[in-house]
């Protein structure tokens, strides 16, 4: 059937980008089923992420936000190092897990995670620009399944990751 989900038919998503502050729609190969209120979230997320505690204190900036993916950018700072001198692994993972909250909760929200699985590729240098990107790849009524990664300025690729998230749903 034309425009089901399996003929790879493409849609209109809401696309926000933060850094010229346009929002406006794009064409995209769904990756997410389509929920209720994804314009309304993505709204809101916005919103919050003007005054995210923890983004604020780490410096991670929301650069691009649309139903099922988010990118975040982070400069690093010589205090992130551990006492080998290299970046922490905490750090690159806080990254991932920020693109992943945006992505999962501009699909359902509030959302939260159940799961997180992080691989880390290669070492970060002290200077470099982290950027995380997820990408919901499957999202249910009960379950939220997504892939993260995480590279430097140059597209090095830093970490691989995966999560999972259940939506808070009042009884």
């Amino acid at each position: 059937m034309p425009g089901s989900s399996n003929d790879g038919a493409q849609k209109l998503n809401l696309c926000y980008n933060v850094a010229t502050e346009e929002i406006k729609m794009e064409k995209r190969k769904p990756e997410a089923p389509v929920h209720n209120n994804v314009a309304q979230n993505i709204a809101e997320l916005q919103e919050k992420a003007k005054t995210e505690r923890v983004a604020a204190f780490l410096g991670i900036r929301l650069i691009e936000l649309y139903e099922g993916y988010a990118r975040v950018a982070m400069q690093l700072r010589p205090e992130y190092t551990n006492f080998n001198g290299l970046v922490f692994g905490g750090i690159v993972m806080s990254v991932a897990d920020e693109a992943f909250a945006y992505a999962t909760n501009s699909v359902i929200t509030p959302n939260v995670a159940s799961q997180f699985n992080i691989h880390f590729v290669a070492g970060a240098g002290q200077d470099d620009e982290l950027i995380g990107e997820c990408r919901v790849v499957r999202a249910g009524k009960r379950v939220c399944i997504s892939e993260m990664k995480v590279t430097n300025q140059e597209g090095k690729l830093i970490a691989s990751a995966t999560g999972t998230t259940i939506p808070l749903i009042s009884r």
